[in-house]
């Protein structure tokens, strides 16, 4: 790997450890997390605003009838972000985004549970020529070794679609269709764990390139930035979401309404699904399978069609039991294993997500980007 590329993961690194919550259910009883459910979410943003996303403090959006919702910056303390009302426990999510442009703006499309698993897509302003992608577990920063470039054209210039397919098993980070890099659960623990927990969406922008900022954020998001050349504008045209966990009322629940932590361990087995239209099976919780193998002792999921990388999961994924874990033959123990189709996604972190400090206020997303 060149040395500017690694250079670059590592400044990366250093900024990773922006990260909030709310209440964290591995460390105290905290709310249920509400479910997306059975129903495929699809939203339109050049219609408007949707009830399905909720502003953070501080965030007035415009919209367009062609490029759809409008993200602008137009100083430090700008950083517009929406928040899903709702969750997914397993599922996809495509997103049509242009990313907005200038040096140290950053346009991010994140998937963050309540306990800090965390799946991004990043965009530097100023990079024309890729975008960055990273995985965390239950918010450990301990090390930085999870992220990573794939090469896209004109991101700042270009509508694209990129997709987080997410399934016990495996994570595909997919543009226009071809997957362009792939993270195995071969259950690896600590900071290399596999994203695992019912997970909000997240979209905004915000700026890295303050002046105010530590060196190495500055430098990973491409130098101070220079706001005489704004407004910036990122632009989010569509989303299109679909809950894995949400049953289709034949083999599952009809259609879940809640995911509750059975314990504190973080584990996707021990989340419960609570459907909200069943007496008979108001909970089903994952629980380990004795004999090593996948069996469903109550229900089992086999809603989600297998073909493309655009499908909503492949064949493996098809009759995903819901109350049993996966076989230990290497789908969910051992060790992390990572593949890549971009050529140049080796170690390093990408910048993580900050807009999740919105949610506190602009006041506070100064103080958060400092190292």
């Amino acid at each position: 790997m060149h040395i500017k590329t690694l250079t670059a993961l590592a400044l990366a690194s250093l900024v990773s450890a922006q990260t909030y919550t709310e209440c964290d259910p591995t460390k105290k009883t905290c709310p249920n997390d509400k479910a997306v459910g059975k129903d495929i979410i699809n939203i339109d943003f050049t219609k408007g605003e949707d009830s399905f996303f909720k502003n953070m403090i501080g965030t007035t959006l415009k919209y367009d009838n062609k490029l759809g919702a409008v993200y602008t910056i137009k100083k430090e303390t700008d950083a517009p972000t929406v928040a899903s009302s709702r969750y997914i426990f397993f599922g996809q999510v495509d997103v049509t985004v242009r990313a907005a442009f200038g040096k140290g703006i950053v346009t991010s499309f994140v998937l963050q549970s309540d306990d800090l698993d965390e799946i991004d897509w990043e965009w530097i302003g100023s990079d024309h020529a890729q975008v960055q992608t990273n995985y965390f577990s239950q918010g450990c920063t301990e090390t930085y070794d999870r992220g990573g470039f794939s090469p896209v054209s004109n991101p700042q210039d270009e509508f694209h679609t990129y997709t987080i397919k997410w399934t016990p098993t495996q994570l595909d980070w997919i543009i226009d269709g071809n997957v362009v890099r792939t993270l195995k659960n071969d259950g690896q623990k600590g900071c290399s764990a596999f994203p695992q927990t019912p997970m909000q969406i997240k979209l905004g922008t915000w700026v890295a390139g303050r002046k105010d900022a530590a060196q190495g954020t500055i430098e990973w998001a491409g130098g101070i930035t220079n706001f005489a050349e704004g407004p910036f504008n990122g632009y989010y045209q569509s989303i299109k979401i679909q809950d894995y966990m949400g049953g289709d009322g034949i083999t599952g629940p009809k259609d879940a309404s809640e995911y509750k932590y059975g314990d504190k361990s973080g584990n996707w087995q021990s989340i419960k699904v609570i459907s909200g239209t069943s007496t008979d099976d108001a909970e089903t919780t994952k629980s380990p399978s004795k004999t090593g193998t996948a069996t469903s002792t109550a229900t089992t999921l086999s809603t989600v069609p297998a073909s493309s990388a655009s499908s909503a999961a492949d064949s493996s994924i098809s009759s995903l039991p819901i109350d049993s874990t996966l076989n230990n033959n290497g789908t969910s123990t051992g060790d992390a294993a990572e593949a890549t189709e971009s050529g140049d996604v080796l170690t390093g972190s990408a910048g993580k997500l900050a807009m999740s400090i919105a949610s506190i206020g602009a006041a506070l997303f100064a103080g958060a980007m400092l190292l």
